[in-house]
């Protein structure tokens, strides 16, 4: 199904005499947000409107910046990590791999092998959390309401297992540099195997109520077109590139710990739209739960922190080290510079919400204003990772 829209908007003439000749005589100018839940309450996006019509889409950023990579500079090696739990909220601990790898890499220091076990399931585990916050609330943009009461009553449950371990129940900052804050202890793990079976008996319940649900299928096929050209052209990773046909993922294709010992697949969906980027995350709900289930049946004793591992007062060799993983949203960077001492010399964080957003504002173009929430949903967006 391809939704109709109008070709005029779509970088054809009349956007080229409207914008770059300034005749606008019949848009409105419309401010979407920030107070706007679809927009999370710290977005604005500026749309220009020919009636129903979108005609330019503008997003605003800056309502929520908080200089996470400046603070870096000031902080210590050890006392920068609680900023990780801070930037994604929603998906903190693939932040915290991020931090902690790149630091490691810095330094050359080698995790203990049971630890990487617990950093994949902690990860994983916390990316189904993430996946199910958003499709609970993109449903409630879209107009539903119950679905989100079933994302909630299943995340919580994940959230008391992630609760033991890690001591927080969002914000979390589980990884220390060379290892695990805490280990996951036989009833951690018991909670986990039983997790896994329940939530795929819920897997049909959601498919039955949402997506086969004609509703939601008239309400995103063929609606917010991001093809692999756009993506690339914008750096988006993670679903949205996925959602494109391209089975591309950071835990393969750069991959880190031991995920190339766990059998998993990269679900991918060439339709371009935001049914593709729907589906696409809850095939990735099931593959989380795969490698859940095989990475505790492979964890191995030992010891889960390295002897003397940094303190606050620690100082990093000098020199500069780059390392991503596979965040709930995409590809999340950190590369980290040091001058050999107690605090990182220069922070750059890689946030893969921030590129995807960039996308919004040509996929917008020509769309009804009623599918713009449709798209800007199927982005996944957390604005704290995007502003950070």
């Amino acid at each position: 199904m391809t939704r109709t829209i109008n070709p005029d908007y779509i970088r054809g003439d009349l956007y080229t005499q409207r914008f770059e000749q300034g005749k606008r005589e019949n848009t409105l100018i419309l401010n979407m947000g920030p107070q706007h839940p679809s927009t999370h309450g710290v977005l604005r996006v500026v749309l220009e409107m020919d009636g129903e019509y979108i005609v330019r889409a503008e997003p605003v950023l800056g309502y929520l910046h908080r200089m996470h990579e400046k603070m870096a500079e000031v902080k210590s090696y050890v006392g920068f990590m609680p900023n990780m739990g801070r930037v994604d909220y929603l998906h903190p601990l693939a932040w915290n791999w991020s931090y902690a790898g790149a630091v490691e890499r810095l330094a050359g220091i080698e995790v203990p092998r049971r630890a990487e076990f617990l950093r994949v399931i902690a990860t994983e585990l916390n990316r189904i959390s993430s996946h199910l916050l958003w499709w609970g609330a993109y449903l409630l943009d879209l107009g539903a309401f119950t679905p989100i009461m079933y994302a909630f009553e299943d995340r919580e449950i994940l959230m008391d297992i992630l609760q033991r371990p890690t001591g927080a129940r969002l914000t979390y900052s589980y990884f220390r540099l060379g290892g695990v804050g805490a280990d996951m202890d036989e009833r951690c793990l018991r909670q986990i195997l039983d997790f896994v079976p329940y939530l795929r008996k819920k897997l049909p319940v959601y498919k039955d109520l949402v997506t086969d649900n004609v509703i939601l299928r008239k309400r995103l096929e063929g609606v917010g077109d991001m093809d692999v050209d756009m993506c690339r052209r914008y750096g988006a990773t993670g679903p949205i590139l996925r959602g494109a046909g391209l089975a591309s993922d950071t835990r393969l294709n750069e991959t880190y710990s031991v995920y190339n010992e766990i059998d998993f697949d990269i679900p991918s969906f060439p339709e371009t739209d935001a049914m593709a980027r729907y589906m696409v995350r809850i095939r990735e709900i099931e593959e989380s739960l795969k490698i859940v289930e095989q990475a505790v049946a492979m964890i191995p004793e030992g010891e889960i922190l390295i002897k003397g591992a940094p303190k606050p007062n620690w100082k990093a060799p000098a020199g500069e080290a780059y390392f991503a993983t596979e965040g709930a949203r995409g590809k999340v960077g950190v590369w980290v510079v040091s001058d050999g001492g107690k605090s990182p010399y220069r922070i750059k964080l890689r946030a893969p919400g921030f590129s995807n957003l960039s996308l919004f504002a040509e996929a917008s173009q020509g769309t009804l204003l009623a599918d713009a929430v449709a798209i800007m949903g199927s982005i996944d967006m957390v604005i704290p990772e995007i502003d950070r």
